[in-house]
């Protein structure tokens, strides 16, 4: 194939450069009218809510730190909440990923079905969820984690399969040729390619969990959430702050120990 002329390379380059442009303008396009549905260009009404924002933060401090000790045991349910949803949600999406991932499903069938399980789990937001469940067992820290659970098979499970369809064929062709079975190709040529994978999705799903689980307690799932909902519901607001900074440096811890989790797996 002959080289490219000068201008030949100079119009391939305005060409790509061109459809850059008009992609770029048709987002931001996308974007304006996204944020004029939604009155965010209505800047009048955000500057009549400003001073209103500010009485409510001047409402708020000092912060009341004067219930703290009565903050511990919510903070135990938040934490426990999102171990247990997240534990709940790798243990089942390890298999569901399997099926779920074009290389090691069983049958095309069997890998569309579990993809829509998937998505239709994805697709309830946890907060609904929590509020089915809250109706269906009752109250406390059960339907939250149900709720962190479920929700969360169904992104786990997603980024698993993602994972396991990104290895590399040379181990699974090599064990294959050897005589494995397909349980034991899986087992010995996959699943240590995708481990490290799976550990970060599952750790960084950990911290996303604990976030959620406060906002779980607001439908009546326990944890510190259900505290921070009574604060607001007597207008508390100083008792408001000082819950929101509890929850501020619990994420903090959180979000510390995940990284040092994530830098033990790699």
């Amino acid at each position: 194939m002959p080289p490219l002329s000068r201008q030949a390379m100079l119009d391939q380059y305005s060409h790509a450069w061109r459809r850059k442009l008009f992609q770029t303008l048709g987002l931001f396009a996308v974007i304006l009218v996204a944020s004029w549905y939604v009155n965010l260009l209505d800047f009048r009404t955000l500057a009549n809510g400003i001073p209103a924002i500010g009485t409510l933060m001047a409402e708020s401090f000092p912060p009341d730190f004067r219930n703290i000790m009565d903050w511990v045991y919510p903070l135990l349910d938040t934490l426990a909440m999102s171990i247990a949803g997240t534990a709940i949600a790798v243990i089942a999406s390890v298999p569901l990923a399997f099926l779920a991932a074009r290389n090691t499903s069983p049958h095309p069938v069997v890998y569309h079905l579990t993809r829509t399980t998937l998505n239709a789990l994805r697709s309830v937001p946890e907060l609904i969820m929590g509020i089915i469940f809250v109706a269906a067992v009752g109250f406390g820290a059960l339907p939250g984690v149900l709720a962190l659970g479920l929700h969360s098979i169904g992104m786990v499970g997603k980024f698993f399969a993602e994972a396991i369809e990104h290895v590399d064929e040379a181990p699974v062709e090599a064990a294959t040729a050897a005589g494995a079975t397909r349980l034991q190709v899986l087992y010995h040529a996959v699943f240590p390619q995708v481990l490290p994978q799976f550990a970060d999705v599952a750790i960084y799903r950990w911290e996303y969990n604990f976030r959620a689980s406060t906002v779980m307690g607001m439908v009546g799932a326990g944890g510190i959430g259900f505290e921070l909902m009574g604060s607001l519901r007597i207008m508390q607001y100083q008792e408001v702050s000082a819950i929101l900074i509890v929850i501020l440096v619990m994420v903090t811890l959180v979000d510390a120990l995940s990284g040092r989790l994530r830098k033990r797996f790699k």
